[in-house]
């Protein structure tokens, strides 16, 4: 396990819990976890704690498997002794993982390059800018690409270590770590759920801003790419281009998931109609709101609104968090996911090979994206979150 200082807490301890603990007597086959500073120390982490990692970067070359947790920032540049120290260890067979913003490291040293790849969702379009090369899919809550993986943010981490645990030992030592940890031995479902509708940071000062929350403020209209392209003074192919490197998404594409976003918010809040509400969200005819809206939430909007008031309390106040009691999703085999990237179409630059991205920014003091309560509704076929 490879630490860096700045690095988040939380997403440093699941290495540290799933790999790091002795767990035995539970059926869990034992790992032995070196934790490497992939710098010098001490090394200060969330909430002003420092830490002492016991090895330095020599121990990596040791190594079966090196976890990348998490990186400090997505705009600074891991030190240049930690990515040899990946490549050298990669060079020599080892499984190089890295953990939301951890595969930033991994496209620093050059281990993405040609392969897909995620991470958190608000930084995957800033990792397909930044690494062109890197095919980034934002839906997935991991990409097993064989000696190298990557998972979405904070609590997806936690789902790769039980797919790596799985991929070594098979279902049922997974499964007996999942019941430790107290949660699903595997989450159905992807990232699509946690989208913003926001603007990413990299928009903010651009021209093509003020086209985007026009896009916004309008999405009760019947409008499309075109018009969008024209408001910007450009044609059809230079707007996608611009759009894309931009944002990583398709602009046809974020346009859809923007209506479907607006959709669940008037299927929680309002009494409209599904008819309605896909007149209110820009969508042609109430076929086309139910055809988006099951690809992306994996419900029709009926069911969905169904599920969301079914949670709610009575008399107002927060959610109630219930439990999973639907069977558990059966494990794919090693390497379901690996590829799905990169047998889609050949990407171009700067662009996210995932369809379902929208570009999103930061919210500052607000609950992640991922947290395990996110207050959405079990949707039929989905498994509630933890």
């Amino acid at each position: 396990m490879l630490l860096f200082s700045g690095g988040p807490i939380f997403e440093s301890s699941i290495p540290l819990s799933v790999f790091g603990i002795d767990r035995q007597d539970a059926g869990v086959p034992r790992y032995r976890l070196l934790v490497c500073g992939g710098e010098e120390g001490p090394l200060r982490t969330t909430g002003g704690l420092e830490l002492t990692a016991p090895y330095g970067l020599e121990a990596i070359s040791r190594a079966g498997t090196v976890v990348v947790p998490a990186w400090r920032s997505i705009t600074s540049p891991p030190p240049a002794e930690a990515l040899e120290a990946l490549r050298r260890a990669h060079e020599e067979g080892a499984r190089i993982v890295g953990l939301c913003t951890g595969a930033f490291v991994l496209a620093a040293a050059g281990l993405l390059d040609g392969r897909p790849a995620t991470t958190h969702w608000m930084y995957a379009p800033t990792l397909a800018k930044r690494y062109p090369s890197v095919h980034v899919d934002p839906r997935e809550l991991f990409v097993d690409d064989g000696d190298v993986l990557t998972s979405a943010g904070t609590a997806a981490g936690i789902d790769l270590c039980l797919h790596i645990v799985r991929t070594d030992h098979g279902t049922e030592a997974a499964g007996a770590l999942a019941r430790r940890l107290v949660v699903p031995q595997r989450r159905s479902g992807g990232q699509e759920r946690y989208l913003d509708r926001s603007l990413p940071e990299e928009i903010g000062s651009d021209p093509l801003a003020e086209v985007v929350a026009w896009a916004l403020e309008h999405l009760h209209e019947q409008f499309d790419v075109e018009t969008l392209a024209a408001r910007a003074y450009m044609s059809r192919r230079t707007f996608d281009r611009r759009f894309r490197s931009l944002t990583g998404s398709a602009p046809l594409q974020w346009l859809i998931t923007q209506r479907v976003l607006q959709a669940q918010r008037l299927l929680e809040t309002s009494e409209y109609s599904v008819d309605e509400v896909a007149g209110r969200c820009g969508f042609r005819s109430p076929v086309a709101l139910r055809g988006h809206f099951r690809r992306q939430l994996g419900s029709s909007p009926a069911a969905y609104r169904a599920a969301y008031r079914a949670r709610r309390p009575q008399g107002g106040g927060a959610e109630p968090v219930t439990a999973v009691t639907e069977p558990v999703v059966p494990a794919q085999g090693n390497g379901a996911i690996r590829r799905a990237a990169a047998t889609a179409a050949p990407p171009g630059p700067h662009v996210i090979t995932a369809p379902t991205a929208g570009p999103v920014q930061s919210e500052q003091g607000k609950p992640g994206p991922d947290a395990y309560t996110t207050g959405r509704p079990t949707l039929p076929g989905q498994r509630s979150a933890p």
